[in-house]
């Protein structure tokens, strides 16, 4: 089997296809992934792949409803980040444990973004939780890392492919993951519905009636029409026009031996109740970039 690193790119719950395209090639038996390097979700899906608990968080997501996701979110009040991500990370730090960086049994980097000196930060020892939270950190919505002196943030603000950590891998097959795609149509989906909030829990319930109101106006009401002037939409499209651009830089500098594309379409930044199918779209596009590999 071919010693292979992996580069996973950012890109919110296009995300989740990481989970099944990991699985491809360790089906494939040819591949045997021996180091990892994410950006945002990639740093969060890697992570746990390197930590040997990636199963067990793709059984969770699979089952994630829209109500349940945003029962997850916890507002933070403050000026640095609309949600802290404290729930959400306490029940990632319940699957990832105690892990340090360092007690892995192959190489790993989680790219975050220093946003004070305008740099790319790899964070390859200690704590797992708190490299995948300084990676996942979304300015705006969640708040920034301090680590080290330094205020992190989301690392596919600069490094949406991360790839150059692949230079100091041991590796002979370098597959790079990129969630910025071109754009496919693919069949409407029907809308997912809401799982009602525990009635005991009056402030879940009171924050997922407010959500169900606002829904239209952030472009989750009708998913499968057009809400190109939603906020949520207008935010995605930013980020994602950002992200494309430097991808393209980052692709010319780095040619990999395995690129496979997830299209930006496939589903929203923050539609991570469709993680089941995002995996399933992982697997497929990886047996397929594999054959046309030959």
């Amino acid at each position: 089997m071919k010693k292979t690193s992996m580069a996973l790119g950012s890109g919110g719950a296009r995300g989740l296809a990481h989970i099944g395209i990991l699985r491809a090639l360790q089906d494939s038996g040819d591949y045997q992934i021996s180091s990892i390097a994410g950006s945002s979700i990639g740093a969060l899906v890697g992570g746990l792949y390197a930590a040997g608990k990636m199963d067990d968080y793709a059984d969770w997501v699979s089952e994630l409803s829209l109500g349940e996701i945003w029962k997850l979110l916890d507002f933070s009040y403050s000026r640095v980040g609309l949600f802290k991500g404290d729930r959400i990370m306490d029940r990632l730090a319940e699957l990832v444990g105690d892990t340090q960086i360092d007690d892995l049994n192959m190489p790993f980097s989680a790219v975050a973004t220093d946003i004070q000196k305008r740099e790319e930060v790899w964070i390859t020892q200690g704590s797992m939780f708190e490299a995948i939270r300084a990676s996942i950190a979304i300015p705006g919505f969640f708040t920034p890392v301090r680590r080290n002196g330094r205020l992190l943030v989301d690392g596919g603000l600069l490094s949406p492919l991360p790839m150059t950590p692949l230079l100091y891998h041991d590796a002979e097959f370098n597959v790079v993951v990129s969630l910025n795609g071109n754009a496919h149509q693919p069949e409407p989906k029907k809308p997912v519905p809401d799982e009602a909030a525990d009635p005991q829990d009056e402030p879940s319930n009171k924050l997922l009636q407010w959500f169900q109101q606002t829904r239209q106006s952030l472009g989750f009401e009708n998913e499968n029409q057009s809400n190109s002037n939603s906020v949520v939409d207008i935010f995605a499209q930013s980020v994602e026009a950002m992200q494309d651009r430097i991808a393209r830089y980052q692709l010319a500098a780095f040619e990999p031996d395995l690129l496979i594309e997830v299209p930006v379409d496939a589903c929203g930044i923050l539609d991570f109740h469709r993680g089941k199918e995002m995996i399933d779209l992982g697997y497929e596009l990886t047996q397929q970039a594999l054959k046309n590999k030959g």
